[in-house]
């Protein structure tokens, strides 16, 4: 079948009501997914695939996976996404779980991150199944948990053996295509100054006005050994947590006295070809000449390693991949325009699964979904054209990759 009629057979109204379901099942990391894996296994087996759920973390969480057995001969291709959502914040003037859609939106808790790039893969399969399409090559579906603490769904697959040829990962892009994004360091400085009381404070360090300084620098940092200015471009340090008191128990008690004692906890992301090791001895020159700037001033910097919880890894392809060019192929044809493509931020400062796909299974990818610019805020949501086009976009993919029988 003509790939232009293929596209035309999208049944809108199922799409968005899939999605909808989706938004409806509360999915809150380590706490409500699983009620949602059972949902989209049973969604795939439905379609004909063959699908499991797949338990990790002692059998706590659970992993859905689908595959279309291909009749061999082709390219596989698997889909990654993550079901787990961030919990709903104030400021919502819509139902969170209520699936709204309106002439312009579809809104919900984790609709942008990242259930509309799940729903699309879904559908795009399903659309192509109901047409009789067959493939040479297989398509893996995957909709893991536990993303948000550093993928722990993701690699529970990749240890299992579920390989591919080439991987989409449907993080929100803007349906831009993501060649490369950072990887992820979470780091703590503490700073320790010496009290005096507010009448002799010109004789203490002052531990609140060494961070008022660093904190700036920190979050203007760029780092050491970066292979091009493409890779420079995702480097990025942030300051998100600043306590300061009394002592490391940070006591609140004595407002009259200088603070001694800061706690200052943040992120660093740097791109594919620089270190952990680098980019902390790039922070550590910084806190070098902060301690010259405020003599007596010790500064200690460690990373922030979280038991149980991966960090996330950079990632990157090259573009003229045979991956990136059938997205960027399937997304002029839908759209009529070139596809953005390449390190594309916001999206090169995320940390995603496809890090483990790239450094884990050494697997060929891109990162490209639908959602995004209202990623992560009260009223989430995602144009209804985006979430429509990126069905048609991952359908032509699918065709040029996996090969028509």
């Amino acid at each position: 079948m003509d790939p232009k009629l293929l596209v035309q057979r999208v049944d809108e109204k199922a799409c968005l009501d899939f999605l909808v379901a989706m938004v409806r099942h509360k999915s809150y990391s380590e706490t409500d997914e699983c009620e949602l894996a059972r949902y989209m296994v049973a969604s795939m087996t439905e379609l004909g695939l063959d699908a499991q759920l797949q338990p990790f973390d002692d059998g706590r969480r659970f992993n859905a996976i689908g595959i279309w057995k291909g009749t061999g001969g082709g390219k596989s291709l698997l889909f990654n996404g993550h079901i787990d959502t961030n919990p709903v914040t104030e400021g919502w003037t819509v139902d969170p779980w209520g699936g709204l859609v309106d002439d312009k939106f579809i809104y919900g808790i984790g609709v942008s991150n990242m259930k509309a790039g799940d729903a699309a893969y879904f559908c795009a399969v399903k659309t192509l199944r109901d047409a009789g399409i067959r493939l040479k090559g297989d398509v893996i579906l995957t909709y893991v948990a536990g993303e948000l603490q550093g993928g722990l769904g993701t690699i529970a697959f990749i240890d299992a053996g579920i390989p591919a040829d080439y991987f989409i990962n449907s993080e929100p892009s803007d349906l831009q295509a993501v060649t490369m994004h950072a990887a992820a360091l979470p780091f703590v400085i503490e700073l320790t100054g010496n009290t005096r009381h507010l009448s002799k404070r010109e004789h203490a360090v002052d531990a609140i006005l060494a961070a008022c300084d660093i904190i700036p620098r920190i979050n203007a940092m760029t780092f050491s050994g970066a292979k091009s200015p493409e890779h420079r471009s995702i480097n990025r340090a942030h300051v998100g947590v600043v306590h300061g008191a009394l002592g490391r128990d940070l006591v609140e008690s004595r407002p009259p006295q200088v603070a001694d004692f800061v706690r200052i906890r943040g992120s660093a992301r740097y791109a594919p070809g620089q270190t952990r090791q680098g980019v902390l001895a790039d922070m550590r020159a910084e806190l070098d000449k902060l301690e010259s700037r405020f003599p007596g001033l010790q500064a200690r910097l460690v990373p922030e390693m979280v038991e149980g919880m991966p960090l996330m890894p950079a990632f990157e392809v090259d573009r003229n991949s045979r991956i990136v060019k059938a997205l960027n192929a399937a997304y002029e044809q839908v759209r009529g325009e070139p596809q953005p493509t390449g390190a594309i931020t916001p999206t090169g400062y995320y940390g995603t699964d496809a890090g483990h796909l790239y450094e884990r299974a050494g697997m060929e990818g891109i990162v490209c979904g639908p959602g995004g610019r209202y990623n992560t805020m009260p009223n989430e949501r995602v144009d209804i054209p985006d979430f429509l086009d990126m069905v048609r976009i991952y359908m032509l993919t699918i065709l040029d990759i996996c090969e028509v029988i």
